[in-house]
């Protein structure tokens, strides 16, 4: 690893704490002004499909400048969509005008997120060689996890009576901020500035790729072509596969912990969202652990997935809190061990067939995709009254169940090309293997 990749890393873990932070900052806004409940989640729903609409054109961008410097640029965006809603009292607005400016102000963060991640995980593989991939996404992914806790807990301190108080103490906070809120995001816009230095001082890679399409028809119809390919090639049709099921399966199964904690255990939603917590680390446990897999032993992974399936459906049978902790914490493991060898195998392929930025938005649009499919599904189950140990039952078979059809999938793969563990590692670029 070279210090260009720890550079990259300390900008993503910037970024991404900024990022969850910044949520939770917003959720206090929208108390404050005593907002609709649904407007949190449309938030969350929004940033998601920034990431959807947006897939044809970023892969696009990422490419066309070094990643150092668009990771700059998209970062900025978000200090924008920052300052957005740190001002959002300054305008004369009424109440409803004051709400919808938030809501823009962070649908802008998601655009930036949107943008910035084919950057983030293209340029690793300009970085690192297909040997350190496997590890390089394991840090990646276990940090990433990781700056989520860390930004949770931030935006819940910042806006936290006794830190507010401490930070209202200073005068520049208190001549700049009205409320905790709004001293919460001053103090998130430096981090977000913090990230942007970061970026900076990313080296070039010196990697250059043929001069991109701008239409926005043309690229539009080159991703969908984009996309048939990464689906056409048996090596990263599965581990696209699943990575969409993995985070898509995920999201979900933060809400699913929320209600299941409130339901079957009683927790209050702080309570709650430490359980969040304990399952969030244990896949930070697990990624690091996955660094351990060489890429030509990726696929060999597939079969923790199903267990992962089935420990879900523990979960209706634990009531002792060190019990609710011990599984959750299994849970992230396993789920942890068996995306980050998927991750860098599509990472991989699809730098080999199209390249980084294009595969990554791809890997985005997939997931992203399946995260808002999902997550309607689980609302729609909610909406009709399904208790949530029988929603954890159908979450539970569901994903065993897909990954015992990805790993026949990949074995009848195997069947009609038994030289397709070989291709792995490859370096030049090709077609599809179909």
């Amino acid at each position: 690893m070279n210090k260009g990749f720890f550079m990259v890393m300390a900008a993503q873990a910037l970024s991404s704490v900024a990022d969850n932070a910044l949520l939770i900052a917003a959720i206090g806004l929208i108390a404050d002004l005593s907002g609709p409940d649904w407007m949190a989640p449309m938030m969350k729903w929004w940033f998601a499909l920034a990431y959807v609409v947006l897939a044809a054109f970023v892969g696009a961008f990422a490419d066309s400048f070094p990643k150092g410097r668009v990771m700059f640029a998209t970062n900025a965006l978000k200090t924008l969509g920052c300052l957005m809603m740190f001002s959002y009292g300054a305008f004369g607005l009424d109440h409803l005008h004051q709400l919808m400016l938030i809501f823009v102000a962070y649908t802008v963060v998601g655009v930036g997120a949107a943008a910035y991640s084919p950057a983030k995980y293209g340029i690793v593989t300009e970085m690192l060689p297909p040997d350190l991939l496997v590890k390089g996404n394991s840090w990646i992914e276990g940090l990433t996890v990781l700056s989520v806790i860390v930004g949770t807990v931030l935006g819940g301190l910042l806006i936290s009576p006794q830190v507010s108080a401490w930070l209202m103490s200073f005068n520049w906070v208190d001549t700049l901020a009205n409320n905790s809120a709004q001293s919460a995001i001053l103090v998130i816009g430096l981090v977000y500035i913090a990230a942007a230095i970061c970026n900076l001082l990313i080296p070039d890679t010196h990697a250059f790729y043929p001069r991109q399409q701008t239409h926005p028809i043309a690229l539009i119809h080159n991703f969908r072509r984009y996309v048939h390919i990464l689906w056409s090639d048996k090596l990263g049709q599965i581990s696209l596969a699943v990575t969409t099921l993995f985070w898509g399966a995920g999201a979900t199964l933060q809400f699913i912990v929320i209600e299941w904690g409130a339901q079957q255990l009683g927790y209050r939603l702080d309570q709650a969202s430490i359980l969040m917590g304990v399952a969030a680390f244990g896949t930070v446990i697990g990624a690091v652990t996955a660094g351990r897999v060489p890429l030509r032993r990726a696929l060999a992974v597939l079969p923790v997935g199903v267990a992962m399936g089935l420990v879900v459906l523990l979960m209706p049978l634990v009531y002792n809190p060190w019990a609710v902790y011990v599984l959750l914490l299994l849970i992230g493991a396993l789920s942890g061990f068996f995306v980050v060898p998927m991750n860098a195998l599509l990472q991989h392929r699809g730098h080999v067939l199209l390249s980084a930025g294009h595969s990554i938005a791809v890997q985005n649009f997939n997931e992203q995709l399946n995260i808002l499919l999902m997550l309607a599904a689980y609302s729609l189950m909610l909406w009709l009254g399904l208790p949530i140990n029988g929603i954890i039952a159908l979450f539970g078979i569901l994903v065993a169940c897909l990954m015992l059809a990805f790993m026949r999938w990949n074995r009848l793969n195997h069947l009609a090309n038994p030289e397709l563990g070989k291709l792995i590692g490859q370096t030049s670029h090709g077609t599809a293997l179909r």
